[in-house]
Order: structure tokens, then sequence, then C-alpha cells
């Protein structure tokens, strides 16, 4: 296990991109780490973890908060014994310095060795994750709804829906665009 660093940031999106592909069991896609980056690459870099053998990445991981791993694995290692022994240890273990000790979450792929070794430590399932996506190869039918476009004049009505969407949401005025 081991932190990218801000030059190895691109990297991790990397591996994120090519593991992508419709019906992939993603809990993590490049978007996310795009999207945390709105806190700096400083703060990105503090909140991913990659695991990796050697020299190739097998998992990353993104710290959504002290108590939530969000992680993707490559989809040649979702059964990978010994990866998934380490993703265990390292994030049940708090001195590895990946989630805080107390209640916590992990969220993996469906059907990925983790999840089972986890239950095996007594941990629960909580909330099923639900995948949405939508195939843009057709163009979209009119859903008959208003569809505006917001400009700098009006882009406090686009954060607050935003907020107002996710709880402790940090979109801001400024963040907007």
């Amino acid at each position: 296990m081991g932190k990218p660093g801000v030059d190895g940031l691109s990297e991790a999106v990397g591996v994120l991109r090519e593991w992508q592909y419709d019906g992939a069991p993603m809990q993590l896609h490049p978007g996310d780490l795009g999207w945390f980056w709105r806190f700096g690459a400083e703060a990105t870099t503090a909140a991913v973890r990659t695991w990796s053998r050697d020299g190739q990445i097998l998992a990353v991981g993104l710290l959504d908060g002290p108590q939530l791993l969000r992680l993707t694995i490559a989809p040649g290692a979702q059964r990978d014994e010994e990866l998934a022994q380490q993703l265990v240890d390292d994030v049940t273990k708090p001195e590895r310095g990946v989630l805080i000790e107390g209640k916590a979450h992990v969220e993996a792929p469906m059907g990925a060795l983790v999840h089972d070794l986890l239950f095996e430590d007594g941990w629960n399932a909580d909330e099923p994750w639900t995948p949405l996506r939508r195939d843009l190869t057709e163009p979209v039918k009119d859903p008959g709804v208003r569809i505006e476009v917001i400009g700098p004049e009006r882009a406090h009505v686009r954060t607050a829906v935003q907020r107002a969407s996710f709880d402790g949401s940090t979109f801001a005025d400024e963040r907007w665009h």
C-alpha cells in the first residue's frame, strides 16, 4: 500500500480509466478523483491509497472522509487472495493509515474477495450500492423537462441545488463552473 504523491495522481486516474467498461463492477472511477481534486492536489494525494504488486497498481482507494474508503480493484485481481488479505489488513488496522478506529465503511466492487474476508472478520453489509449508467451512443429522447444553462449571475441557484442534494456538500458559489 502506498500514497501516490502529487506526481502519481495521474497514474492512479489512468488505471481507473483503463479498468472502466460498461457493466464493470466499479465503486470508484476517475471522475470521483477529479471531483475530490476540487480540494486541491495535496488534499487529494492525502486521500488516495494505491495497492501495487511488481510496480503494477491493483487497487485504488479514496478516503472520502476518515470513516469511508471507496475502493476499486483491477478487473483481473478482484478474487486475488493475497491482494484481498492485504486490503483487509490495511483497512482493519488504524495504524496502517487507511481508516480510523471505530465504525467505518468500505465500498468495494460486489463479488470481490475482499467482501468475503471482511465478513469473516466480523464486518457487516450496509446499504447496497446502486450503479447508475446511461448509454449515450444514440441521442437521448427529450424527457419533457425544462433545461437551463446557468451562468455566473445564477451560480447561487446551481450551488444551492448541489448542497441540498448531498449532505455535507462543500460546493460553493466560487466553484460552480
